[in-house]
């Protein structure tokens, strides 16, 4: 199966644990407290800075308050989620090795072929664990580090510590909070100085059970000189309830290095979906976040950065899908720390059916911080007349020499534009795909072409019912 089959049949309505045959061999459920956070990670046999971490994670959480600003997650109740799901299996390198139930998953979402044709290594998580961790052995000989976020904790701690949570704090906000006392899963991926890795590496997230909460915690080092591509991948089928979904990345970017940080989202459309992605940026250094989101009934995603160091750059890509009684929230957050530094974010959201876009947005230029640039375009297509799209911008320019320029623009299909499609041969329909492909075009181009191929047809699949106004 190609990669663009694969999210044509991502509705995966006959996929869950019960369907895999999978009996956990231990489940954590209930209420957040002391001893579930322990029990977590005595089941993860951690070393007790880690056991520490959680700990006051967990504090932080239940002194911290919810975010005034989040809106439709009335029936997210903790308190009745599986917060961490052991399968009980030995981790495979080959797919062989999978149980034949879970193989076929993973072969029906295409990613054996696209990890023999493109990718130069991929995790494959389930529920709460990796499952599948394979990469190519001229990276391991270059010193590439590419291991499950537990494996890794385990066999390198002192490299771990040193950047676990630490451009993304628990004391951020509640949610990070949580996630820091119950994470579980991830990668970790250190690329050594002046190794360029060129094919990228890709981590897959899937949730198969309902009322669960998954919270992968992710950490891509950069060293200096060095280039990597990493690939988030992420699903989950159609469940009768809710799940939920509170990933963490971070990524540290050395001098001089280049990191690309490309996601695909397509959750059922009864997830809750929050996501923690933080970059910090030194001198010379370069990272690319491009986010695609759809899918989900609940969506909260800001990948920020922090640009620490002179001539540090960051571009941040984004395109939400809000289609049906959805709240899709997102955005970038760029923080300007040192001289000459730039970014660049685009964002485009496309609303339909009801649908609420939201772009969430915040630059901050410090005093010191001169020659900086910064640029924002943000761009929202309402489909019609039931649909909604907010922007927030929020800049914060304490440098006199700095310049910052924001664009928004909000508008619907144009009537006009439709014509004359539809005089060139056009069915409305196609008309309407057409406009919108054309309209998402500029982001998908900074896509890798087999990915870019993926979203044009998981963006056709999408709108291919869709009339004219209400």
């Amino acid at each position: 199966m190609s990669k663009t089959e694969l999210l044509e049949s991502l509705t995966l309505t006959d996929i869950s644990l019960d369907s895999l045959k999978v009996r956990p061999k231990l489940s954590l459920r209930g209420r957040i407290s002391r001893s579930l956070v322990e029990e977590l990670s005595r089941a993860k046999k951690e070393p007790p800075w880690m056991l520490k971490l959680r700990l006051r994670s967990l504090e932080l959480f239940e002194k911290l308050p919810t975010p005034n600003w989040l809106v439709g997650v009335e029936e997210l109740d903790l308190e009745e989620l599986t917060h961490y799901i052991q399968l009980g299996y030995e981790r495979a390198s080959s797919w062989d090795e999978l149980p034949e139930d879970i193989r076929k998953v993973y072969e029906r979402l295409g990613l054996p072929e696209i990890e023999k044709r493109a990718l130069a290594g991929l995790s494959a998580q389930l529920e709460s664990e990796n499952i599948y961790l394979a990469f190519k052995k001229f990276l391991e000989e270059q010193g590439v580090i590419l291991m499950d976020m537990s494996e890794a904790v385990a066999k390198y701690p002192d490299l771990v510590q040193k950047y676990f949570m630490r451009v993304f704090p628990p004391s951020d906000h509640k949610f990070a909070a949580l996630h820091g006392a119950l994470w579980s899963g991830g990668v970790f991926l250190y690329v050594p100085p002046n190794v360029r890795v060129e094919a990228p590496i890709e981590a897959f997230f899937f949730i198969a059970s309902e009322l669960e909460s998954q919270m992968e915690h992710t950490i891509v080092v950069a060293d200096e000189g060095s280039f990597v591509h990493f690939i988030e991948g992420c699903s989950a089928p159609l469940f009768k309830r809710y799940s939920f979904h509170n990933g963490m990345v971070e990524i540290y970017a050395h001098r001089n290095s280049h990191v690309k940080f490309t996601t695909v989202q397509n959750w059922s459309k009864n997830l809750v979906n929050f996501n923690n992605k933080r970059a910090l940026v030194e001198e010379g250094a370069v990272v690319e976040w491009a986010e695609g989101s759809i899918g989900s009934k609940i969506s909260y995603v800001y990948p920020s950065a922090i640009l620490k160091g002179r001539n540090a750059r960051v571009s941040i890509a984004n395109i939400t899908v809000a289609k049906g009684p959805v709240w899709k929230d997102g955005g970038a957050k760029v923080y300007h720390l040192a001289p000459n530094t730039q970014s660049e974010v685009i964002s485009k959201s496309i609303s339909s059916n009801g649908g609420v876009s939201v772009y969430r947005g915040l630059i901050k230029v410090a005093r010191g911080a001169k020659n900086s640039t910064a640029s924002i375009k943000c761009d929202s297509l309402i489909m019609d007349k039931e649909s909604k799209a907010f922007t927030y911008p929020k800049n914060e320019v304490e440098e006199e020499e700095a310049y910052v320029v924001h664009e928004a623009t909000t508008g619907r299909i144009s009537e006009d534009i439709l014509y004359y499609l539809e005089t060139r041969g056009f069915k409305e329909q196609e008309a309407r795909r057409l406009i919108v492909l054309g309209y998402v075009g500029d982001i998908l181009g900074k896509l890798p072409f087999e990915y870019q191929m993926v979203f044009r047809k998981v963006l056709e699949l999408e709108f291919e019912e869709i009339g004219g106004y209400a």
